[in-house]
């Protein structure tokens, strides 16, 4: 065969990557695929997939807030005030009142002097990252925080040094042979559910002269006093900065980074992620600001998404099924291997309960699981239903 011949029956190499890549991840059950999901417009925790009804166990909408009659009233004026989309980046013209009062009624929320918007939590984490540290330093991460600080850290250039998860001896012990200048950790850890030692922690940064930056995705809305997340849990504590995420609890759409004054100023000077992107659009930053509101004048929101947890822990309890110990909304069941993990999602999927099966690389090796969420929304008959379906499935498995 010819030269000629040969290059055209073998694909180019990023065509080939493509193929080998897929193959290779679908044989280890570890392919990630969309799935399309029908809303049901009456029942905030049920929707269709290919025509089948499910009720839903792996939202992040903790408090049912992107329901929220105020919230979506929000967004309706917000988009007849100013427009579906912000038309600029926010150093242009794409800074307007509606974002000026979001961060001043998060500043209000959470003590903090400046906060700053974002189009997502993974662009915050992975903005504050990269404008703030360099080459120079050398930043202590817990072992599990999320990607987007690791994608950040590593594009900064700073030394990442980690610390066994939530474990303060180990946290102490890379200060005294590292000497960072930060430590970077999460409220409620996304995969495990379980809440940093914060108060500890700060005091640790406060003792090696060090900041303190918390993803405060999954506690804010959630955790501390009232669902005001990490500021809350620290209590009088000093926290550096804090990165809020409004697709959890707060229902929405975007993230901000809150901080001092001089931080904020920093970030809009330095951060690319900021400059050159168009902003978070106005109607958005309304129905946000709407559902903080929520947050902090209603706490039976908050209040009804612990009982419905509390409900689980006891019907799991009840039924013989191993937990992690989370008392947050967040509540794994760890299964082990990606296989099986997949064939009790699908058992689950086949009782008409979706929740979502976490493998490789999101999780270690060996550790693959069922990410159960709890929301407000969920009623204690469906909950019952749920845990006594899962419970024969894994008697029988």
């Amino acid at each position: 065969m010819s030269d000629a011949a040969v290059q055209k029956t073998t694909p180019p190499l990023l065509q080939a990557r493509v193929i080998d890549t897929n193959r290779a991840l679908e044989e280890k059950g570890l392919l990630r695929k969309r799935v399309k999901v029908m809303l049901d417009s009456e029942h905030a925790n049920c929707f269709e997939v290919d025509d089948l009804p499910y009720i839903n166990f792996s939202s992040n909408d903790y408090l049912g807030l992107s329901r929220s009659t105020r919230v979506i009233d929000a967004l309706h004026e917000g988009a007849k005030a100013y427009g579906v989309g912000s038309v600029s980046s926010p150093l242009v013209v794409g800074y307007n009142q509606s974002h000026r009062q979001l961060e001043r009624t998060l500043c209000q929320a959470t003590g903090h002097e400046a906060a700053l918007l974002f189009c997502s939590g993974f662009s915050a984490n992975n903005a504050l990252m990269k404008s703030l540290f360099n080459d120079t330093d050398t930043v202590l991460a817990d072992k599990l925080v999320h990607a987007s600080v690791i994608d950040g850290l590593q594009d900064s250039g700073a030394v990442l040094k980690r610390f066994i998860h939530n474990d303060l001896v180990s946290a102490n012990t890379q200060f005294e042979h590292h000497s960072p200048c930060a430590l970077v950790t999460e409220s409620v850890f996304s995969m495990d559910g379980d809440i940093a030692p914060l108060a500890e922690l700060s005091a640790l940064c406060q003792q090696h002269n060090a900041w303190l930056i918390v993803d405060d995705a999954h506690g804010f809305g959630v955790v501390g006093e009232k669902g005001l997340g990490a500021t809350a849990l620290a209590g009088d504590i000093n926290i550096d900065a804090q990165i809020v995420t409004f697709g959890k609890a707060l229902g929405g759409q975007g993230a901000a980074i809150l901080g001092s004054h001089q931080l904020i100023d920093y970030l809009v000077a330095n951060a690319r992620h900021y400059i050159y992107s168009t902003a978070l659009s106005p109607a958005n930053a309304a129905a946000v600001n709407a559902a903080v509101e929520i947050l902090i004048e209603q706490p039976s929101l908050n209040q009804q998404l612990q009982r419905n947890i509390d409900c689980f822990i006891e019907a799991c309890q009840t039924n013989n099924i191993a937990l992690t110990g989370s008392i947050t909304a967040i509540q794994p069941i760890i299964i082990g291997e990606s296989t099986r993990t997949l064939a009790i999602a699908k058992r689950l999927k086949e009782h008409g309960f979706w929740v979502g099966a976490i493998r490789p690389p999101t999780v270690a090796q060996g550790s693959a699981r069922l990410r159960i969420t709890l929301t407000a929304e969920h009623c204690p008959e469906d909950i019952h239903a749920f845990v006594a379906v899962l419970a024969d499935i894994l008697q029988d498995d």
